[in-house]
């Protein structure tokens, strides 16, 4: 059996404005009904092609830790252990982790570590590829996966073989890393047919790489073994100790080990991939029509070529007349228009915004909780607008504000509704008011979402502005808790 670790970190820039750092790509569905991440629990589950697995273990952050819950719960995933790191310390801490986890209980349990946010259409071949590097796995080789090139792609780091693939997908030995290459060293390497894409995947047993770890990176041994022993439970999730977690170095996990270690082997894979890298990757695998052009949403594209169109929001149009070699994303918040050859910049766009304070830098338009998600529909000095949907069953935090009163208009299904002693049912075409300071909290009993407007009025209506006394989802104080 093999333990699937799937690492959620990251924010996805370069896929701005539909990834950001409130909810990034690997949570949204870009490619097909599913999200990358739910694609991607799916592939790494069940059995065939002689390879089986365990239920997964995910590595997340704080503020995704329901979300992942909720996404593997519509697909009928259920995962083992949900690690959550304190901050983002990159790659090599994060396997660590789940490493010295899983060998706890099994020291010869196999992990096939794999970020959560690739595209792979032909499961039944990447199962072939992991059985393939089972047999390297046995004799104590850390596996990566290499991609079989389809063109001189500058945005990926490579692996040289020690020889050339002979077509039986069997692991060769890795000659180096090579890093991302401009556009002729690209072009010659290509050509050579022993250079791969790094796909970032990796296959070996768990005690194979802690004490890979020992050997060439000792210095992240010790904290994350700390965070890990010192790990607390939080309702279903396991949460690293932060203190020790903080002294742990942010590096990647090629950096930190398989640059350095001698007993890599590579499988060869060429059953399609993507790592959805920038909006070109989402145009190819999208698949555009004869004149190149791929649609999305309410898009509508007129006498265009080589273009991406893309309606993120509902009953938003976006029509592009004419273009060529363009890539525009249209969101309630913010568009995004660039020349297809500058889709790498994108992360460009995301700094500019940062460095001028702009919300849509970072803050999805949907802020999504455990109960559910709300957004902002007008935001005024004194006042905001929103429109909250709770799923059935879910309550929001007995809760009050030291700013702000609130008036509820219920616009889809029924509301319990607490303030203060006070409890009642409030159904469509009903409303409630929420004094200043008032204990309240909303809950939807039924069994189809619930949906609501608020209108907040005060001196701050901003997201801290939350006092919790009783919470289903053990949040603590703050924004998110």
């Amino acid at each position: 059996m093999i333990t699937p670790v799937i690492l959620c970190g990251g924010s996805g820039t370069r896929l701005w404005p539909l990834s950001r750092q409130s909810y990034p790509k690997q949570f949204v569905p870009l490619v097909g009904d599913e999200t990358l991440f739910q694609a991607s629990a799916k592939r790494l589950s069940g059995a065939s092609n002689g390879v089986s697995f365990t239920a997964p273990t995910i590595l997340t952050g704080s503020d995704f830790r329901f979300i992942v819950t909720e996404q593997l719960a519509a697909i009928g995933v259920d995962p083992g252990a949900i690690l959550i790191e304190p901050e983002g310390r990159n790659t090599a801490p994060a396997i660590l982790a789940a490493a010295l986890h899983l060998c706890a209980s099994d020291p010869e349990a196999i992990m096939l570590v794999a970020p959560s946010d690739h595209v792979v259409p032909d499961t039944q071949a990447f199962h072939a590829a992991i059985e393939k590097g089972l047999a390297a796995v046995a004799q104590g080789k850390l596996v990566t996966f290499g991609i079989a090139p389809t063109h001189a792609e500058t945005a990926y780091g490579y692996l040289e073989l020690a020889t050339q693939p002979d077509g039986s997908g069997a692991a060769i030995d890795l000659k180096q890393f090579v890093e991302k290459p401009d556009a002729a060293r690209a072009e010659t390497m290509v050509a050579a047919n022993t250079f791969m894409w790094n796909a970032g995947i990796f296959l070996f047993k768990a005690k194979d790489i802690i004490a890979a770890f020992h050997a060439y990176a000792p210095a992240l041994a010790a904290p994350v073994n700390a965070a890990v022993e010192a790990a607390q439970i939080d309702l279903g999730f396991l949460r690293l100790d932060p203190t020790a977690w903080a002294q742990a170095d942010d590096i990647s996990i090629d950096y930190a080990v398989m640059e350095r270690a001698d007993n890599l082997a590579v499988v060869p894979f060429d059953g399609g991939w993507s790592d959805l890298g920038g909006w070109d990757a989402v145009w190819r695998e999208t698949g555009p029509d004869a004149n190149g052009v791929a649609t999305s949403g309410d898009a509508t594209a007129i006498d265009c070529e080589n273009t991406l169109l893309r309606s993120e929001s509902e009953h938003l149009e976006i029509v592009g007349i004419g273009l060529k070699n363009i890539m525009a994303i249209a969101m309630n918040d913010a568009v995004l228009v660039v020349d297809m050859s500058r889709a790498q910049d994108v992360k460009k766009a995301v700094s500019a915004l940062k460095s001028k304070g702009s919300l849509q830098a970072t803050t999805f338009p949907k802020d999504h909780r455990p109960w559910g998600w709300f957004e902002s529909l007008v935001v005024g000095g004194r006042f905001q607008v929103k429109r909250i949907h709770v799923h059935p069953g879910a309550a929001l935090s007995l809760q009050s504000h030291v700013h702000r009163s609130e008036h509820w208009i219920v616009v889809e299904g029924t509301a319990r509704v607490t303030v203060d002693d006070d409890i009642r049912l409030v159904t469509e075409n009903e409303s409630i008011y929420i004094p200043l300071g008032a204990k309240h909290r909303m809950q939807n009993p039924g069994k189809v979402p619930m949906v609501l407007i608020e209108v907040q009025t005060g001196s701050y209506v901003g997201e801290d502005d939350i006092i919790r006394y009783e919470d289903l989802y053990a949040r603590g104080q703050g924004a998110k808790g």
